[in-house]
């Protein structure tokens, strides 16, 4: 298994070919309303549409059809926000394994409702995700499961820049890229695929304002602890582990800038997706427009590329978001 040093390109390319059976390549369109506002071309990638919704799909299926014949017969567990423990569900349900998904108790219905739709056992595994993520590892080593971490593993991280490979081929030309910054799994992927090719290109992590345990860790220079608080952006919710080994050395490697959104800013960027563009996008996947739409990123070239991860919400929060928050800062 590759090191923090030594994953490279070829292991995004190596992902790109597993996967290619279980996943789809999601669509890049083109903001016009933005891409006025900032004088240049925004792009969107709709990672929202991938088949169980969200992006984790594409580092669920490198990590799991990557396993040996005796891995697998073990069986799997995760622990998840929702995204990912849906995607090691679908995975799982395809090859034939048995999952069990440990999440936190601020976890949606809907995502809950989801996982248990495709088969999983699911377990609530403590009040935040530092708890759920301490009862997963003390299951796995009892009952001998084997463990497809949500962020913090090379074939999950190759798997997630596979992602930033479609954008490459799509915008060849793309000055900057912006993306949800969580665990750093995503991030990380996206931006050594892009970086792999042009060290200029500019990767930005967005997260929400409401316990970024990534952010607050970089500012640090070390792991830190954070408290979980109710956001919007519940799929970037939890924290990093002190035994982190890949995505926080990676994303302080590759990752240019970091900024922060608040709950309003990311509630109308999820409003903007869905009148704008009819996109039904979570706030942890609506980031990336609220940094944009709200001017927090000061830098970037011609060709911007924003990373829409997932759109996963219940239906009926978003139709109240919608109704509340629709007085966006940029106008037709």
């Amino acid at each position: 298994m590759p090191s923090t040093t030594d994953l490279t390109l070829k292991d995004i390319y190596i992902a790109r070919q597993r996967i290619a059976s279980v996943t789809r390549i999601t669509p890049l369109i083109e903001d016009m309303l933005l891409s006025r506002y900032l004088n240049g071309n925004v792009f969107f990638k709709l990672e929202n549409t991938q088949l169980t919704g969200s992006f984790k799909l594409r580092g669920a299926a490198n990590k799991i059809l990557g396993l040996s014949k005796g891995e697998r017969q073990k069986g799997v567990i995760t622990v998840s926000s929702g995204n990912h423990g849906r995607a090691v569900a679908y995975v799982s349900r395809e090859v034939g394994l048995p999952a069990i998904v440990c999440i936190s108790e601020p976890v949606p219905t809907n995502k809950r409702e989801a996982i248990r739709s495709l088969g999983a056992e699911l377990i609530v595994g403590g009040a935040d995700g530092d708890q759920a993520m301490e009862y997963a590892d003390e299951y796995q080593l009892e009952h001998g499961l084997t463990m497809v971490h949500p962020f913090d593993d090379p074939l999950i991280i190759a798997g997630q820049g596979t992602s930033g490979l479609e954008i490459m081929e799509e915008v060849p030309e793309v000055d900057t890229v912006v993306v949800p910054l969580s665990g750093g799994g995503l991030c990380a992927g996206v931006a050594l695929a892009l970086k792999s090719a042009d060290p200029e290109i500019r990767v930005i992590g967005v997260s929400m304002e409401l316990g970024p345990a990534m952010v607050e860790s970089l500012r640090a220079g070390r792991i830190v602890e954070i408290t979980e608080s109710p956001t919007l952006a519940d799929a970037l919710a939890g924290g990093l582990n002190k035994d982190n080994t890949y995505t926080f050395r990676m994303i302080q490697k590759y990752v240019d800038e970091t900024v922060l959104v608040s709950e309003d800013e990311i509630a109308t960027a999820m409003s903007y997706l869905l009148e704008k563009h009819h996109l039904v996008v979570e706030g942890g996947g609506a980031v990336g427009v609220a940094a944009l739409l709200f001017g927090k990123v000061h830098r970037f070239g011609k060709d911007i590329a924003v990373l829409i991860s997932g759109g996963n919400v219940d239906i009926g929060r978003l139709t109240r978001i919608t109704q509340e928050f629709r007085n966006y800062p940029i106008s037709d």
